[in-house]
């Protein structure tokens, strides 16, 4: 069993095939010696090539597609929005608020937010245009 093994590492460590015959109970193990290839056969020709820019292409269309589109529409559905905010309008502000809309300037906006019990008069909050969620179909706010 020694002489096996010293035989079998001489004939690995100086490649020679091995040609051990087993004994009663073991198999026939196949190992064939891997060789390095020469250098340039594996590498790939170096140069561009119209499939090595077809998945990262196609990753840019579908990120702008899928993310950056439709953020632009709603943005700019955003802004529509805020530019044509009048008096009268009902809205909803970011922080839930919801309000009927008095005086609009360039960059904020009075909002009725509800009555003073007893004395009749509007409770006004004065707030950034941009803190404006969504238009609300009228009559909402008294709805409610």
């Amino acid at each position: 069993m020694y002489n096996r093994r010293l035989s079998f590492l001489a004939s690995a460590v100086l490649n020679e095939p091995r040609h051990v015959k087993p004994s009663s109970g073991e198999s026939t193990v196949f190992i064939s010696n891997a060789y390095a290839q020469a250098a340039g056969t594996a590498a790939a020709t170096p140069g561009f090539s119209i499939e090595q820019m077809a998945l990262p292409a196609l990753m840019i269309v579908a990120f702008y597609f899928l993310l950056i589109r439709p953020q632009q529409k709603r943005a700019k559905d955003q802004r529509t929005m805020m530019e044509a905010l009048k008096s009268g309008d009902e809205v909803i502000t970011s922080g839930g608020v919801l309000g009927k809309v008095n005086k609009v300037t360039d960059q904020y906006v009075v909002i009725e937010v509800g009555n003073v019990v007893g004395s009749g008069g509007a409770v006004e909050m004065t707030i950034q245009k941009a803190a404006i969620q969504a238009l609300l179909p009228k009559g909402t706010v008294k709805a409610i």
